[in-house]
C-alpha cells in the first residue's frame, strides 16, 4: 500500500500550491491497485482497509491485523528472539533480511502468539507480505511449529492469517522441510482433537498453500484473494498455458471445494468468535440452554385439528406428495430448527456440490452438525442443486462433515429429499459407487450419535448414504424405497405405467417402514408439509431431537456406534 501526502490546491493561483497553515488539512492518500483512485487513508482504514469505491482489498500488516481480531489489549507474542540464519550462505542473504527488518519493523515473516478473540482464547498467528513476501524461510516455520506445539500442550485452537509467496528460494531445501515440519505439528494437534483455522488471504501460494495453509477443519479465505499451488507466472512459463480469468481466485476455490467459506473482512472476527466458540470441549450432547427448560414442544390447537381433518392418502399420493417442489426443503428445518446455522462447503478434492447443504449449528445451545439434500426452491435453484440428485463430491462433503463432528464430540443430524444419487457419466467417472459405499462403511463406525430424518423422497443408495443412523425418523407423509415405483414396474413387471400399483406393493410409506422397523418414529405433517406447517413441524422435531440426544447422553463412543451396528445387523 503507498501512502503519500496530498495538500489542496490554492483555487486562485492552482499552478502552485497553497501553503501549509492551520486552516489547510493534510490529506494522506493510497491508491487503489484495482480502480486507480486516489483515496482518503483514514476512511480505508476505517473500512478494513478496503477500497471503498471499488472494494479491493487491500493487503494489511500483522500488527494491523491483530487489532481487527484480538481484543485490545490480549495479544502476546511468542518467539520473538529468534534470529534467521543463513544455512545456504547465500550472497548477501543476511544483508537482505536485515534491511527487510529495519524496514517493516518485522523481526521475521511471521508474528504469531496467544490472544482472545471476542473473550475465547486461541493461538492467533499473521504472515505478513511486507517481509520477503511472506516466504517461509526456516524461522517462519520454526515460530508456527513451536506455537502449535504450545497450542497442543496447552489445548488451544489455532487461526493462522496465511499470505505467502511459498518458500524462500535463499534457503532451498532447509525452506522446503518447513512444508514437512509445520504439517505433521498440525497433524499432532489435530489427533489432539483440537481446532485449527487458517484464513487465506491474497496472496497464498506455493509450498505454504502445499502444506499448512490446506490442513484446517475449516478453511476460509477473503474475497477475491489468489489461493493456488504453482503461481500464474509459473504455470505460463511451465507448460505454456494461459489462464482464465478468476483462476485460483478465491470463489474459484469455493467452487472447487476446497475452502469452507469466503468471508469479508467486515465480519471476519464475529466468524472466527463464533468458530471459536462452537468448538469449546463439551461432556455429553445435552448441553441445552437453561432458559429453554421450560420450552413447549406440543404443536398449536389448530395444527392438531387441520392434522385431524387431513385426508389419509394412498402410497401413490404420498409418492406425489414427497416430490412436490412447494414442499419444506431441508433448508427450511435447519432454519426453523437450529440457531446460528453456518454453511461449510465443500470435498476438499474436486468441488462443492450444492445438492448437499452442510454445517454447523446450535440446538437450543447444543452444537451439533447439521447435513441436507436440497432439491431447490423454485426450478432455477432446482436445475442449480441438480434436483437434489448428489454426485461422489456431495457424498464425500457430507462425508467430511461427519467426520469433522466425530472429532469435535458433536452430534449428527441428516435431512434426506433424493430421489437418488445423480448417474450422470462424470459421476460415474469420479467415483460415485465407491462414495456412497465409503458414507455406509463409515457412518457404521462413527463415535457419536447420527440421527436421521427422511424428509421427502428416499431414494435408494443414494438417500442410505446420509441414512445410516442410530434412530431413522420419517415423515408421515414421505417415501423410502429400493427404486421408484416407474422403475420397480418397469422392471418387474415390464410396465411402467403400473406405477400407481407398485407403490402399494412397495411398502414405502411411513407407517409400513415402521412395521418392518427400518423407521422408528413418524413426524406429523399437520395436514401437509408447507409454509403453514412449518413452525409446528420444527417444534416436534427439536423437542424429540432434544429427548434423543438426552438418551444418548451418557454413551460412550463405541457404544453408539456398536448400537448402531446392531440396528442394521437384524434386518
Amino acid at each position: 500500500m503507498l501512502f503519500k501526502k496530498y495538500i489542496p490546491l490554492n483555487k486562485k493561483e492552482p499552478e502552485s500550491p497553497a501553503p501549509q497553515t492551520a486552516e489547510t488539512p493534510v490529506v494522506e492518500t493510497v491508491t487503489c491497485k484495482s480502480c486507480k483512485k486516489e483515496l482518503d487513508k483514514k476512511r480505508v482504514v476505517k473500512n478494513k482497509y478496503v477500497c471503498y469505491e471499488c472494494g479491493y482489498y487491500f493487503r494489511v500488516r500483522s500488527k494491523n491485523r491483530i487489532k481487527m481480531v484480538a481484543d485490545a489489549g490480549t495479544f502476546e507474542a511468542w518467539d520473538e528472539d529468534l534470529k534467521t540464519g543463513n544455512p545456504l550462505n547465500f550472497p548477501e542473504y543476511e544483508e537482505k533480511v536485515a534491511a527487510t527488518q529495519e524496514k517493516t519493523g518485522l523481526k521475521e515473516g511471521v508474528t504469531i502468539g496467544k490472544c482472545t478473540v471476542n473473550g475465547e482464547e486461541t493461538v492467533l498467528g499473521v504472515i505478513d507480505a511486507r517481509f520477503m513476501m511472506g516466504s517461509m524461510g526456516h524461522v517462519v516455520g520454526e515460530k508456527i511449529t513451536h506455537a502449535v506445539e504450545r497450542a497442543t500442550e496447552e489445548r488451544l485452537p489455532v487461526i493462522l492469517f496465511c499470505c505467502s509467496g511459498g518458500a524462500r528460494m535463499q534457503e532451498g531445501m532447509i525452506s522446503l522441510m518447513q512444508m514437512a515440519k509445520t504439517s505433521a505439528a498440525i497433524k499432532r494437534h489435530s489427533d489432539a482433537g483440537l481446532l485449527y483455522v487458517p484464513v487465506l488471504t491474497d496472496p497464498t501460494t506455493g509450498g505454504v498453500t502445499a502444506s499448512f495453509a490446506m490442513l484446517g477443519d475449516i478453511i476460509l479465505a477473503e474475497p477475491k484473494a489468489l489461493i493456488g499451488f504453482a503461481g500464474a507466472r509459473v504455470i505460463e512459463n511451465t507448460i505454456g498455458q494461459k489462464l482464465p480469468e478468476g483462476f485460483q481466485r478465491a470463489e474459484f476455490q469455493l467452487e472447487h471445494g476446497f475452502v469452507d467459506a469466503i468471508v469479508e473482512r467486515d465480519n471476519l472476527k464475529q466468524t472466527l468468535a463464533q468458530i471459536l466458540k462452537m468448538h469449546k470441549p463439551l461432556q455429553g450432547y445435552a448441553n441445552f440452554d437453561p432458559a429453554h427448560d421450560n420450552d413447549r414442544y406440543d404443536p398449536t390447537e389448530l395444527m392438531r385439528e387441520r392434522n385431524a381433518k387431513a385426508k389419509p392418502l394412498s402410497a401413490w399420493e404420498k409418492v406425489c406428495a414427497a416430490r412436490q417442489i412447494k414442499r419444506l426443503a431441508s433448508v427450511d428445518y435447519m432454519d426453523a430448527v437450529f440457531d446460528d446455522f453456518m454453511e461449510l462447503h465443500g470435498d476438499r478434492y474436486f468441488r462443492d456440490d450444492p445438492a448437499i447443504v452442510g454445517g454447523i449449528a446450535y440446538l437450543d445451545g447444543q452444537p451439533v452438525t447439521v447435513i441436507g439434500v436440497h432439491k431447490g426452491k423454485d426450478l432455477k435453484d432446482c436445475a442449480y442443486r441438480n434436483y437434489g440428485m448428489p454426485s461422489p463430491e456431495g457424498y464425500r462433503k457430507a462425508l467430511r462433515l461427519m467426520k469433522q463432528a466425530e472429532k469435535f464430540h458433536r452430534p449428527i443430524i441428516t435431512f434426506v429429499n433424493t430421489s437418488g444419487a445423480y448417474p450422470g457419466t462424470e459421476a460415474e467417472e469420479n467415483g460415485q459407487g465407491e462414495a456412497i459405499a465409503r458414507n455406509l462403511y463409515e457412518m457404521s463406525g462413527i463415535k457419536v450419535p447420527i440421527l436421521c430424518l427422511m424428509i421427502g423422497e428416499g431414494g435408494s443408495g443414494g438417500a442410505l448414504a446420509l441414512a445410516v443412523g442410530n434412530q431413522v425418523w420419517m415423515m408421515e407423509n414421505a417415501t423410502y424405497s429400493i427404486l421408484s415405483p416407474e422403475g420397480f414396474s418397469s422392471i418387474l413387471w415390464k410396465d411402467g405405467s403400473r406405477a400407481q400399483e407398485a407403490a402399494g406393493v412397495m411398502k414405502i410409506t411411513a407407517q409400513d417402514l415402521k412395521d418392518l422397523a427400518i423407521v422408528d418414529d413418524i413426524i406429523p405433517e399437520y395436514g401437509g408439509a408447507d409454509e403453514d406447517a412449518l413452525s409446528s413441524i420444527a417444534n416436534y422435531m427439536k423437542g424429540h431431537m432434544k429427548e434423543f440426544l438426552r438418551a444418548q447422553n451418557n454413551k460412550s463412543g463405541e457404544q453408539l456406534a456398536q448400537e448402531r451396528y446392531d440396528r442394521f445387523r437384524k434386518f
